[in-house]
């Protein structure tokens, strides 16, 4: 098969080209994110590559940068998205996968959990509020066009190579600092919130099974189906390093809104695809800070 990622030298797109190519894929790479508005651009990447399949990653997608620069992040996440899915039009790619993200569903209560692709949609921050005009742009392709588009909604995604703005990395980084400078505490944000982490080996892995057996026009979680908050992190991560700091509030860390809570249902991608993650949260977080001593 021959692939094309928007985004590909990024976290996620680094880790999906390396499993592309290990399942025998030909895989080419757009790096277009500050000119993914650029209609003509992506359309040129598109036609002159002739791709069976597109993975678009290329996204603004921190969360609390989002809220400093909210008109970028729609611009690029929505308008990018259906410059992408224009170009495939043309060219005539048969399948196009476009990452969405768990913040479409917002602040939701503890009732409500797990959430499965049937939840309500309630973004409670730009960067979902993006995320969820995206995905209309997607289902409007699948309906006016028959368009073989899909969307993968994953949950937090972490592992080696993740940037430090992201929590998990900045945490490990943090802790790794303290502890080179014999520092006794460590300021840090909300760490109640609880998220549903899964490694992004697992979750590449996931993308690629949806591009070869997933059906067009459906949205698909990609989840762990636990929650683990911030705090148990942390924890697990003054394990792995060896340190035992004080932890301080610091209110520069904390967002406008921070939802408390996200769990995901994955039955559909179980279901459909014998999709399922393989590698627990301890072998992330292990990874991570082996990463980021190397």
């Amino acid at each position: 098969m021959r692939a094309l990622i928007t985004g590909g030298s990024g976290f996620v797109g680094t880790h999906l080209r390396r499993h592309l190519e290990a399942s025998g894929d030909v895989v080419a790479i757009s790096d277009i994110e500050t000119d993914i508005t650029d209609a003509d651009a992506i359309a040129a990447a598109v036609a002159e590559y002739a791709p069976d399949a597109i993975y678009h990653l290329a996204a603004l997608s921190h969360v609390g940068e989002s809220w400093d620069n909210p008109s970028s992040v729609l611009s690029v996440n929505v308008i990018g998205t259906a410059n992408v899915l224009a170009a495939a039009r043309r060219a005539g790619v048969e399948r196009v996968l476009v990452t969405s993200s768990a913040d479409v569903y917002g602040s939701v209560d503890a009732s409500a959990l797990p959430l499965s692709e049937t939840s309500p949609v309630a973004p409670a921050n730009p960067y979902a509020a993006s995320k969820a005009a995206a995905e209309v742009m997607c289902m409007q392709a699948w309906r006016s066009f028959g368009q073989g588009v899909i969307i993968a909604r994953p949950f937090n995604h972490i592992g080696p190579g993740q940037s430090t703005r992201f929590a998990v990395p900045g945490l490990a980084s943090r802790i790794l600092e303290a502890q080179a400078a014999s520092a006794p505490s460590l300021l840090v944000g909300n760490l109640a919130a609880q998220r549903d982490f899964t490694d992004v080996r697992d979750i590449v892995m996931g993308y690629r099974a949806l591009i070869v057996d997933g059906s067009p026009g459906e949205v698909y979680n990609l989840s762990s189906g636990t929650a683990v908050s911030l705090a148990d992190v942390v924890a697990m991560l003054q394990s792995i390093i060896g340190t035992t700091l004080e932890l301080q509030t610091d209110e520069a860390l904390l967002r406008p809104l921070d939802t408390p809570v996200l769990k995901g249902d994955a039955q559909k991608i179980q279901a459909s695809v014998g999709w399922r993650p393989r590698l627990d949260l301890e072998t992330s977080l292990r990874d991570i800070v082996a990463s980021l001593k190397n």
